[in-house]
């Protein structure tokens, strides 16, 4: 009777144990949830290290806001739609080659000043932004949403575009997107052949202020990654040299030249007006790159204002259609 006794003692002990192990093991797996990131909306959460310091993000954000024109390029291109997004620097209130991807998005101000008020009208799960433009706001946003800033807005897009596919809990697609815009590079890069020793010049017309582009530059950055040269004068690390004057058009001569004009509303005409004075002068009209019929105006929004994925895209596109015609 005693050993019976303690055999069934032995069995309820052993079966304790073994629950008790079963617990443990979900309660471990759980917290290991807790900092995981996927693509799956489960109800994990997930910490982000950024610029302002570390967020944690509970699921895959379903309301985003956005406070960077470059970041919601970034979102669109990973098939997330802001609930908000700053207003873009030119267009109604979109860049043209976004518009039609942001239908019912609310504005929520500008880079510059953006709107609290209509920010936390939107109920954000997350919200995006930067700390050049928005580091005294920041507090007050993280209050209404987690929040995730990048640091800089210059030069090396794909810096920002890998930490909001991660604020998004969208890694994977982003990857598969940035996947896809550097094999894009590296194909126009074998398609010119001799022409990847072009040099090629970049040349910006603002109201009141002409600008030589040098190489941490969004179209600087583009440039050196396909593997295209710049003018001695632009084969710098640096941004731009700025306020030039008709005496350093030479500055601005290459194979080819690629200028564009920033022109926002309120401008009255100004930036065209200069633009008008430098590419009516004779200095200009005698560069090589004009001689030969390689100058071409083109889109600021796309080759520098915009500076995000999509405007990227598009501006390998052109490179590609301008660096490859017979002309």
């Amino acid at each position: 009777m005693m050993k019976k006794r303690y055999l069934i003692l032995s069995a309820i002990i052993v079966l304790l144990l073994v629950l008790s192990g079963c617990g443990a093991s979900n309660k471990a797996s759980s917290a290991s949830g807790d900092t995981s990131s996927n693509e799956k909306g489960s109800a994990s959460s997930y910490t982000v290290k950024h610029a302002m310091g570390t967020t944690t993000i509970k699921g895959t954000p379903k309301r985003v806001v956005v406070l960077t024109n470059e970041g919601t390029e970034a979102l669109l291109s990973m098939g997330v739609k802001p609930v908000g997004a700053v207003q873009s620097w030119t267009g109604d209130p979109w860049y043209d080659h976004i518009k039609d991807q942001m239908d019912g998005v609310k504005v929520v101000g500008t880079e510059s000043e953006i709107n609290l008020e209509a920010i936390a009208s939107l109920h954000p799960d997350l919200i995006i932004g930067n700390k050049m433009r928005q580091e005294k706001q920041y507090d007050k946003l993280k209050a209404i949403a987690p929040t995730v800033f990048s640091d800089e807005l210059r030069g090396d897009w794909q810096i920002n575009f890998k930490l909001y596919a991660k604020a998004l809990n969208k890694e994977e697609k982003g990857k598969e997107v940035l996947d896809a815009f550097n094999d894009k590079v590296k194909n126009l890069h074998d398609k010119l052949g001799d022409k990847i020793n072009a040099k090629i010049s970049l040349v910006r017309f603002m109201a009141g202020d002409t600008r030589i582009y040098h190489k941490d530059t969004f179209a600087g950055v583009i440039l050196d990654e396909i593997g295209l040269k710049r003018p001695a004068s632009q084969d710098k690390d640096d941004f731009a040299a700025q306020n030039v004057s008709k005496e350093m058009i030479p500055d601005m001569d290459g194979d080819y030249l690629f200028y564009f004009t920033y022109e926002p509303s309120g401008d009255n005409g100004q930036a065209a007006k200069l633009e008008n004075q430098f590419t009516n002068n004779k200095i200009w009209k005698n560069l090589n790159a004009v001689k030969s019929g390689h100058v071409y105006k083109v889109d600021d929004a796309i080759w520098n204002t915009a500076g995000g994925v999509i405007a990227a895209n598009k501006m390998v596109d052109e490179l590609s259609q301008y660096l490859t015609s017979d002309k």
